[in-house]
């Protein structure tokens, strides 16, 4: 994945960790590991093939009867102390977290390392408290209770808008519950992914956790391997589907989180000033490229013009730029996802009225401008289809029920959000909308303890919470004759 614009200098050669060790792909194949914020190259990591992908699930396999039989309490420990060595390191993630993506560093520093930290922690005590039935004599002269297991080895696949806390959601309900892993992060960002292995490694048992880099063709081997008995992923709908049709054949079992296109439904009771200065927060936090982000506003038609002048300004003071930089945003990730992003722009329909931003910036990296678009229909691409950057569209809607019907008008089904002040309407919301997380008067904010997870085109099972750690489980019942 060179571009032109790759350099040479000072680049870090990554490696895989596979049973404990550091190892290069079996042929000697890599990629450019590119920093978004320059578009010059500063690392490689392998390009691992099917016979890379076969090494770590053997040593995922070795290690699991051991790792399964270790006591919650034991599980805890371990990953209690991964916890407190990611805290100690904790500016070294911060560095390489930023390079890897080309976030603030100081978002990094507060928004993303704590919160890592944390969700292990509580997966670490998630471990000691699975609940279930009670035993009991449900037929005559028979005891029966239910047993819950680990499902065995995990084959996960991870994004590259959140590396960190992604792979963090990913291997700790997986770890906590008695599985071990093979994951393979985005090619564009397996930096702290492999920094997380290493840190890790000193407290678990080798081939317990196992990171391989690569590509498409990885991830595809991984799915497709024998040894999984489950996959997960976080991805696009494409990649979910292709990820689904492959375990069906295989008889595994699916995670998938797969993108949104949330709605942000603003009614004019709402306090405008608020709602346009919390809606451009979770819009353009991390460029926008967050499955829930707050891009698609829907504002009651008393109100829009208000609205779209508020939010308008709230773009305009939004700033991007390099990590070291006091700014809201870094770059898009990669120049790709820059392609898209401007490629919707383009495209608009002559009805739609970009308001704000709607350029790159500079011709270093690949920085957007927060964007607003004004006028959108409902049946717009950009209403339609995740853009996955700085960039909110704004539609109208005369009453409750054309509200509920645009907003759910979509294929995804992850996250909303409700502006209002009255408790009514932000409950009679709640209810309707088709989706797996609502906010009130408020967009992004998540907690350990609740779910996150979405319907219909955005997939299926829960990451955090005792919800998502139980999708890492297995029931069994036992019966015995007394």
């Amino acid at each position: 994945m060179s571009t032109s614009s790759a350099t040479t200098t000072d680049v870090v050669a990554l490696q895989n960790v596979v049973g404990g060790r550091r190892t290069d792909a079996a042929d000697g194949r890599t990629t450019d590991v590119i920093d978004p914020s320059t578009g010059e190259r500063y690392a490689t990591a392998p390009l691992s093939t099917a016979e890379d992908v076969d090494a770590a699930f053997r040593a995922a396999a070795d290690a699991f009867p051991g790792w399964r039989d270790a006591t919650p309490g034991e599980r805890q420990l371990a990953l209690l102390r991964v916890a407190d060595a990611i805290e100690a390191r904790a500016e070294e993630f911060v560095q390489v977290e930023s390079r890897n993506t080309g976030k603030p560093l100081a978002l990094v520093r507060s928004d993303e390392v704590p919160p890592s930290a944390d969700e292990l922690r509580f997966f670490a005590g998630a471990a000691r408290v699975l609940e279930g039935l009670s035993a009991g004599e449900y037929m005559r002269g028979h005891t029966s209770w239910v047993r819950r297991e680990p499902i065995g080895v995990v084959g996960q696949v991870t994004p590259w808008n959140y590396p960190l806390m992604m792979a963090i959601w990913k291997v700790a309900p997986a770890l906590a519950a008695g599985n071990t892993v093979v994951l393979k992060p985005s090619d564009t960002t397996p930096a702290s992914t492999l920094l997380l292995a290493e840190v890790a490694g000193e407290f678990l048992p080798p081939g317990v956790l196992n990171v391989v880099c690569g590509d498409r063709g990885t991830g595809r081997a991984i799915v497709e391997h024998p040894v999984p008995a489950m996959v997960s992923i976080t991805g696009s709908v494409r990649a979910g589907m292709e990820v689904a049709g492959s375990a069906a054949r295989d008889v595994k079992r699916v995670h998938l989180e797969l993108g949104g296109k949330a709605p942000v439904v603003v009614f004019g009771d709402a306090d405008l000033a608020v709602a346009a200065e919390g809606i451009a927060g979770a819009g353009y936090y991390n460029a926008g490229q967050d499955c829930t982000a707050a891009t698609r506003v829907l504002v009651h038609e008393s109100v829009h013009a208000d609205f779209v002048a508020a939010l308008a300004e709230q773009a305009r003071a939004t700033r991007t730029g390099r990590p070291d930089e006091d700014v809201a945003f870094g770059p898009v990730n990669n120049e790709g996802q820059l392609g898209r992003v401007m490629g919707f722009l383009d495209r608009l329909p002559d009805h739609a009225d970009v308001v704000a931003g709607g350029r790159r910036q500079g011709d270093v990296g690949w920085f957007h401008e927060a964007t607003v678009v004004d006028g959108l229909r409902q049946d717009d691409e950009a209403v339609q289809d995740e853009i996955f950057g700085p960039v909110i569209t704004v539609q109208t809607f005369r009453d409750e029920e054309e509200a509920v019907r645009l907003a759910n008008g979509v294929r995804y089904g992850l996250s909303s959000s409700v502006w209002t002040t009255d408790h009514g309407t932000a409950l009679r919301m709640s209810r309707a909308l088709d989706f797996g997380v609502v906010w009130i008067n408020t967009h992004i904010p998540f907690v350990s303890e609740m779910p996150h997870g979405g319907f219909k085109h955005s997939g299926y099972g829960k990451d955090l919470s005792m919800y998502g750690f139980e999708d890492y489980t297995r029931i069994k019942h036992v019966m015995s004759a007394f």
